[in-house]
């Protein structure tokens, strides 16, 4: 009796309710021969015959046991599934919500990017009292707002070619990951504004060289743009494509925060002509960035390649990117410098925030260290070996505001690099969809119907407002704390509730080295057993 009622069940009613109204549909369509009659339930008879259909087929699959156990009807929860990021989105979030970044951070971006008012009424919406609200500290003799573009000079004694640079550049991504039209966009707006674009380790493409703006050209482990056929270091292709005077720094790509010790794998089936031009692989063959470097393997080595960068690129300025993982591994290259008396130019420190297209969910939240103790372990470490006046830092990972860049370089970055931000500025929804090739506003996406979304010229002039207003948001902040530029910005300007009751600085959170105390010997923690780990030679441990 129970078989005979399951039709009728909840599970399967739908399916039911669908077989039947064919049926009679079809049975009426037969026993009355007025064609007119026929004509009207034609589209009834189709809708209906082909949920039955449908829901004859989810019977039959064996892949979705929800599907098996409530034909047809399970579909709606597919469908709500899909849209469930939009609908948190639009209906859900408060102003201070959503991640990676929130709606008002989002908003801030996209006002910038237009020159709209960006300003907000009636307080802040932030909770000033939860643990961990920052806030910088302002001054009762403040500054007027300075007009300089806030650069800063990176190139250290070794290099013939110092660059200087804006405060505030495009982190790296790469064409492929980003669309043709994104890439023009973003560099058309940093020619405009005087300002760097990294193009990300997919390779100097033609879109980058389009409008002429300082590119920072990054390579990874696979060596796009300067390789060999077999994948390995091409010094020969580097030098030819590195001393192109629209390339002004050279950045070797160690690892990235959003997958720190993870390759990467760009499917055979997309590698088309153009990306096999651009990256020096063959088209048909899977594109492969391993997970560590071919050309190097010690830290030694690592300084070494690094100096070959600078003299091949005819002496400009030549670093290194990445994620600071085990600390006893960035003291090991430390010690290569010493040992070697080769000191990159600069360092770019990404965290774990960082973004990327896609990762495992593992490597995105759970690995790496966080961009800011990052930056400051690599201030102190620097501090510690006398290098720091020699090296500049770069910080990359979820900067977006004048906020965010103040407070980067309050604990030791000189400048700071975007790329989400950026990506706001063109245009970007934060509809999480950068893996799948069906970017709605055409940024992430080669689809060239998608990617058509973005008219370069009125993109342009967004990446350049952004850019502006985002200085000029942190002048004010700065004339405000009474300093007058970026330079300027220490620990003691910050502070950090550590509880409802409790208040602590930047200064005590992230406490300095002194400098040359790692070569005379620290007893400071963070430091201490580390360094007695690290050797020049290799980047495994001692002991």
């Amino acid at each position: 009796m129970e078989t005979l009622m399951l039709p009728f069940s909840p599970r399967f009613i739908v399916l039911t309710i669908c077989a039947v109204v064919t049926a009679l549909l079809l049975a009426i369509g037969i026993v009355d021969h007025n064609p007119k009659v026929f004509d009207i339930l034609l589209i009834p008879m189709i809708i209906f015959g082909g949920l039955t259909l449908l829901g004859i087929r989810d019977l039959l699959q064996k892949n979705h046991a929800i599907l098996r156990n409530y034909p047809i009807s399970a579909h709606m929860r597919f469908l709500l599934e899909e849209i469930r990021p939009e609908m948190r989105q639009y209906f859900f979030e408060s102003e201070k919500d959503g991640m990676p970044f929130s709606r008002d951070t989002r908003a801030v971006v996209y006002q910038r990017a237009k020159m709209v008012l960006d300003k907000r009424p009636f307080g802040t919406q932030e909770d000033v009292y939860r643990e961990g609200y920052e806030w910088m500290n302002h001054s009762v003799a403040p500054k007027v707002r300075s007009e300089e573009k806030f650069r800063i000079s990176i190139g250290g004694p070794d290099c013939t070619r110092p660059y200087s640079a804006s405060v505030f550049n495009i982190s790296a991504m790469s064409f492929g990951a980003l669309s043709p039209n994104a890439v023009r966009s973003l560099n058309a707006g940093a020619k405009k504004g005087g300002f760097a674009h990294d193009t990300g380790e997919g390779g100097v493409s033609p879109y980058h060289r389009e409008n002429g703006g300082d590119i920072i050209w990054e390579i990874g482990s696979g060596y796009f743009g300067c390789r060999h056929r077999d994948g390995s270091f091409d010094p020969e292709e580097f030098a030819r494509v590195a001393t192109d005077d629209q390339i002004k720094m050279v950045e070797l790509k160690i690892s990235q925060g959003a997958k720190p010790g993870h390759g990467g794998v760009l499917p055979a089936a997309k590698v088309s002509e153009e990306i096999s031009k651009i990256r020096g692989v063959a088209v048909g063959e899977d594109c492969i960035s391993p997970a560590t470097h071919r050309a190097f393997s010690t830290p030694l080595e690592m300084m070494a390649f690094v100096g070959n960068m600078r003299k091949l690129s005819g002496g400009k300025p030549a670093g290194f990117k990445m994620c600071i993982g085990h600390p006893w591994e960035f003291l090991a290259i430390c010690k290569a410098m010493l040992e070697s008396g080769i000191y990159p130019d600069f360092i770019v420190i990404d965290g774990n925030e960082g973004g990327t297209g896609a990762a495992p969910l593992e490597f995105m939240d759970h690995l790496g260290m966080p961009m800011r103790e990052g930056v400051n372990f690599v201030h102190n470490a620097l501090i510690g070996i006398n290098a720091r006046d020699r090296i500049k830092i770069g910080a990359s990972g979820k900067i977006a505001t004048a906020f965010d860049m103040a407070r980067a370089m309050a604990i030791g970055a000189d400048w700071c690099n975007s790329a989400r931000g950026f990506m706001f500025a063109l245009g970007c929804i934060q509809s999480l969809s950068c893996h799948t090739d069906r970017c709605p506003t055409g940024v992430t996406t080669q689809d060239p119907i998608r990617n058509r979304a973005l008219v370069v010229p009125h993109k342009t002039e967004r990446v350049y407002n952004y850019h502006h207003a985002s200085l000029h948001a942190l002048a004010e902040l700065l004339a405000a704390a009474g300093l007058e530029h970026p330079q300027d910005l220490r620990p003691i300007h910050f502070s950090q509730r550590s509880s409802t009751t409790e208040v602590c600085s930047f200064a005590e959170r992230y406490p300095a080295l002194r400098p040359g105390e790692l070569l005379e010997g620290t007893e400071d923690r963070r430091f201490r057993d580390g360094w007695a780990m690290a050797r020049a030679d290799s980047f495994a441990p001692a002991g």
